[in-house]
């Protein structure tokens, strides 16, 4: 006769939750754990005081006037009956005693942390020129509100400092308004740092199609202004852009600081974690009660080398939001891993843009179907001779496709019959740039080599 229990399906010891990060990830996070049958104590905790909206309308559908830059909250999916700790800071974590410290100078005490604090936008580097009337950045409600209402007075011309994804949604909206823009960005071509050197040359081809003045691989070396006010920037070539209003799009800084001091593997680029998103402390040893989703997480993945993933994807804090519910409340056997294939989307100049997979973790491409002189296509990616990514351009019900290939790790470059061009397609370097020439940083970010880079040591007698 057998003695062997079924696993309970939650772990009762766990009666109080806390999750800093009340955006996205944490709001899906919340609700997972209610769906989960989770009945304790459950707290949200927020730096701002708005309840959880949605990012990605701020840079589209709110700088169109097409929503209200308050009118894009999150629908709760199910009631998380919470305590909301909203337009507080949480300023530390005492992992010992198991309380996370508040700037107000109140603790709270958990069973399970979730961290979800997301990023912020990465702020021009001088404070005296980011002070000048006229300098704006782009990640909240409120900046979005304030970049609206200048738009809508007319300046004579905008300034995008970064061609990544939100400096070309900007600059695209502009142009959409009929305003005159200039992006500047430090890199040879937009989107490069995301998509590599092929979609990166097509974008810029886009971008001055469009009637954007684009200058690539210069940088803005000074904001210039008058009486408090922006006037215009130099730039590293010697010419100057007359401007009353710049958007500085330089990337973003993960929120990790408040957690300094708290034993966590926490830093620059992200809150290391396991597949479980269980939280790994400075030592390398994962932890078993503080777990981290969304933006500020760092992850390995199998199909990338196990390399530490560090994605700004709003389908990727979902998914791992809901892994990382599911773990927390239950006993180690009845855990699962995150390991979605990364995707996104961008809508700009009137193309729709999609992705799977890590464009970045390549060192081929190849336009496997359409062509840039249509403005449609998919351009498929490989490293070592596997499918690593697929982008594509106005043909996005293509995608389901390439990512059973990421999933199994099919061949590249794909097999005859794949695509729909006449002739075999031909692969190409997919030119991966080195993050460090890029004024912005890229929606992924792999720590590690650069696939596409050969280090060599060259020994002298």
């Amino acid at each position: 006769m057998s003695t062997d229990r079924p696993l309970p399906q939650l772990d009762t010891s766990v009666r109080r939750v806390v999750v800093v990060g009340a955006s996205l990830a944490g709001l899906r996070a919340a609700e997972a754990l209610r769906d989960a049958g989770f009945a304790g104590e459950l707290t949200l905790v927020g730096d701002e005081r708005a309840f959880p909206y949605d990012r990605p309308p701020l840079s589209k559908q709110v700088l169109l006037g097409e929503a209200g830059p308050y009118d894009v909250g999150l629908p709760a999916r199910i009631p998380v009956d919470a305590h909301w700790r909203l337009g507080v800071r949480a300023a530390g974590v005492d992992p010992l005693r198991g309380h996370v410290l508040l700037a107000d100078g109140d603790r709270l005490p958990y069973d399970r942390l979730l961290i979800a604090t997301g990023t912020r936008a990465r702020p021009w580097p001088v404070p005296e020129e980011a002070a000048l009337d006229g300098v704006l950045t782009l990640r909240t409600g409120d900046d979005a509100a304030e970049l609206v209402r200048r738009l809508d007075a007319g300046p004579r011309r905008v300034l995008v400092i970064g061609a990544g994804f939100t400096g070309s949604e900007i600059a695209s909206a502009c142009r959409e308004r009929g305003l005159d823009v200039t992006v500047v960005e430090r890199g040879p071509a937009p989107l490069v740092g995301a998509l590599g050197g092929v979609l990166g040359g097509f974008a810029a081809d886009v971008q001055r199609a469009h009637g954007v003045d684009l200058r690539c691989g210069v940088t803005v070396t000074a904001l210039e202004g008058d009486r408090g006010r922006l006037t215009g920037a130099r730039l590293s070539d010697g010419n100057r852009v007359a401007s009353e209003v710049a958007v500085v799009c330089l990337g973003a800084v993960r929120n990790t600081e408040w957690l300094d001091g708290s034993g966590l593997a926490a830093g620059p680029r992200g809150l290391a974690c396991d597949a479980g998103c269980r939280a790994f402390d400075m030592y390398g040893i994962v932890t078993d009660d503080v777990f981290v989703a969304g933006d500020v997480a760092r992850f390995p993945h199998p199909l990338f080398e196990y390399q530490m993933l560090s994605l700004e994807h709003w389908g990727n804090a979902v998914a791992q939001a809901e892994v990382a519910a599911h773990n927390m409340v239950r006993p180690g056997p009845r855990r699962r891993p995150h390991l979605a294939v990364p995707a996104f989307w961008s809508s700009q100049f009137g193309l729709n843009i999609k992705s799977v997979g890590v464009p970045t973790f390549s060192d081929r491409v190849v336009i496997a179907q359409g062509s840039p002189e249509e403005g449609r296509m998919v351009a498929v990616y490989g490293y070592r001779g596997r499918v690593t990514a697929a982008v594509a351009v106005n043909r996005a019900k293509y995608l389901e496709y390439y990512q059973r290939m990421i999933e199994t790790a099919a061949p590249f470059p794909p097999p005859p019959g794949t695509a729909d061009r006449h002739g075999e397609p031909v692969p190409v370097p997919s030119a991966v740039p080195d993050p460090a020439v890029l004024s912005h940083g890229p929606t992924v970010a792999l720590t590690g080599h650069l696939p596409d880079r050969r280090l060599a040591v060259v020994r002298r007698e």
